[in-house]
Formats: C-alpha cells, sequence, structure tokens
C-alpha cells in the first residue's frame, strides 16, 4: 500500500500541473464562457417593430372592449322607451318630452323632429341618430299619381237637400248610414205630421253615431221645417209640459214647482238644473218651447 501512495518528484510536478490546470479551466468556465456566451446572445431591439407591435395590441384590446359594450340596434325612435331612452343617455325630460308628444297622437318622422320635440344636445343625436329606423313610407314615400282631389268646403244651405223631404236611397249615400239607418231615419221623420223641426232631431235615431249625424248634415238639412206653437215656460201647465218630447209627467211636474220656488225661469238653460232633466236632449226640448 505504501508504494501506491509514494511519488517521486517527477510525479509530484505532474500531480501539481494537473491540479493547477484543473484550477485554470475551472476559472475560465466560470468567468469566461458567461461573459462570451451574453455577447454572442445579445438580441436588439428596433423600436420602430415595438411600437407597431404595441399598436396592434392596442388595437385588439379596443376591439374586445366595443365587443363588451351592449349592441345598438336600428330603432323607431317613436317607440324609445323609459329604459331605451336611459341606456341611450337621454334625460327623464327628454324623455317625457317625447312621450307627451306621442300622447298626441303625433309621430316624430325625422331626426331633426325628434330633436325639436326631445331638446336633445347635438353630440347625443349625432351618436344615436345613425340607429333611427323610420317606416319606409316615411324615408321612401312614393310619389303621388293620378290623386284624387276632394272638395272639403262645406255645402251652403242651398246646396244642401231637404232632410224631409230625402228618400232612403238618398240617405243611403252618405257613408255611415246604410239601409237599416236610413229607414230608421224616414220612419222617424214620418212620425211626425210635416216631418222634422231641425236637424238636431236626428239625434233621437237609436244608434246613429254623432259623426255619422255630422256626415247627414254635411249634405242634407230641414229646409221645410214643420210649423209648431211654441209653449211657454213660465205659463205652461203640466198637461202641456208633457206633449213634449222626451218629458214625461214626473219630470213636468218637477219643471213646474222649480218654476214656482224660481219665482220664474230667467233663461231656459235654467231648466238644465232640474232634477232628472235629460241634459242630452235639451236641444230638441227647447225647439218646443219659449220664454217671456
Amino acid at each position: 500500500m505504501k508504494s501506491h501512495f509514494t511519488f517521486s518528484k517527477e510525479q509530484r510536478n505532474g500531480i501539481f500541473l494537473l491540479i493547477l490546470l484543473i484550477i485554470i479551466l475551472q476559472a475560465v468556465y466560470f468567468y469566461v464562457v458567461p461573459l462570451t456566451g451574453n455577447e454572442s446572445n445579445a438580441i436588439t431591439v428596433s423600436q420602430h417593430e415595438l411600437l407597431k407591435f404595441q399598436k396592434e395590441i392596442d388595437s385588439l384590446k379596443r376591439v374586445e372592449l366595443e365587443s363588451r359594450q351592449p349592441k345598438i340596434y336600428p330603432f323607431n325612435p317613436n317607440y324609445i322607451t323609459d329604459y331605451k331612452g336611459a341606456s341611450l343617455g337621454m334625460s327623464n325630460e327628454e324623455i317625457d318630452r317625447l312621450h307627451a308628444f306621442r300622447k298626441q297622437g303625433k309621430w316624430v318622422n325625422s331626426t331633426k323632429e325628434f330633436q325639436q320635440v326631445t331638446k336633445i344636445s347635438d353630440s347625443l343625436l349625432k351618436a344615436i341618430s345613425p340607429y333611427f329606423k323610420f317606416p319606409d313610407w316615411v324615408t321612401n314615400p312614393k310619389p303621388k299619381t293620378n290623386a284624387v282631389v276632394y272638395n272639403n268646403t262645406p255645402k251652403t244651405f242651398a246646396q244642401k237637400q231637404d232632410l224631409n223631404t230625402a228618400t232612403a236611397k238618398q240617405l243611403q249615400k252618405v257613408n255611415g248610414v246604410g239601409a237599416y239607418y236610413s229607414e230608421r231615419i224616414v220612419k222617424l221623420r214620418n212620425s211626425f205630421s210635416g216631418g222634422f223641426i231641425a236637424d238636431v232631431q236626428l239625434q233621437d235615431v237609436y244608434g246613429l253615431k254623432p259623426e255619422v249625424i255630422e256626415k247627414i248634415t254635411d249634405q242634407f238639412t230641414v229646409k221645410t221645417p214643420r210649423q209648431i206653437k211654441k209653449i211657454n215656460i213660465n205659463n205652461a201647465e203640466i198637461e202641456d209640459l208633457v206633449t213634449i218630447q222626451h218629458i214625461d209627467y214626473d219630470l213636468a211636474h218637477e219643471i213646474v214647482e222649480q218654476r214656482k220656488l224660481r219665482d220664474g225661469y230667467k233663461s231656459l238653460d235654467e231648466l238644465k238644473k232640474v232634477k232628472d232633466f235629460p241634459v242630452n236632449k235639451f236641444e230638441i226640448i227647447k225647439l218646443y218651447l219659449s220664454i217671456d
């Protein structure tokens, strides 16, 4: 064993040189190689390319943010609700102005008219108006061809036909009358000896609407009224009053009693204050009355 650990001078020098070489190689590995490696792996960054890449990143971010925001689809501004208006950025006052305008049966037919009604700012109008969608007949009105022009000028008394001589067939020409109502009108008129006193008696035709009566009186009027002797309301007895249309015994009694309390009527309008007086028939009743 001793022979294995006993070295000559040459062997010791060799071992020393070997250890020194190992130390030098280790130093080169730890200190020299990393420096040369960093130099070889150094990255050169282009500022132009970096800015270009940053712009692409920012653009992608904007696209993502826009996709997360609620989308606005085309809509008719006439039907904006409270929620819809608030989401568009309108104030409560602006929304209320639009609703008040629509309650009048009116329609907004242009962007300019929308701003006039709501009084929204120019900036808000510019932001939301691209989404306005009006009906085609508003945005693309069809040209009028061969339009029929109606003469809406009311007929004069002379131009109208006499309601007391009109036939059922003539009355049927009025829109809304028809065979049924024309027969009822003629039947009521013939129930009086001499016909109607005035146009207002058409109100006694059961089921005849006021707008239809107005159409009838646009074409017809009583030109030959039935002659009657009017009753003085301040002298009339109950027996006289019950002969008048729409006045029964109880109402006649109330009229006489009220006359006593009032010391006579000053005007026929005071009859409306009598208990159970048919106010809706006042215009017909007063045809038969006078006052002194």
